[in-house]
């Protein structure tokens, strides 16, 4: 019993880890919720989700531009 609860309390601590990019999270703007690659932004139905931070086009995806983020000076890998 004693090792079951070790393992269930490693996996849920596990679990808690900050978002990672397409995972969404609370307030768009916040870089302290997104992990560390990552910035909280507005996607377009409005929730909001973590996205890549970048500097110009060629780090996000062909589907994906480096635009600003709303409430911050930070750049990130936003849909066409």
């Amino acid at each position: 019993m004693r090792i079951f609860l070790m393992v269930a309390t490693a996996a849920f601590l596990v679990g808690c880890g900050k978002p990672k990019v397409g995972e969404s999270c609370k307030t768009a703007g916040d870089a302290s919720l997104c992990e560390s690659t990552a910035m909280c932004t507005n996607n377009a139905s409005g929730t909001a989700t973590c996205r890549t931070i970048c500097t110009d086009n060629a780090q996000c995806a062909t589907t994906e531009q480096c635009n600003g983020i709303s409430g911050s000076n930070i750049r990130s890998c936003q849909p066409k």
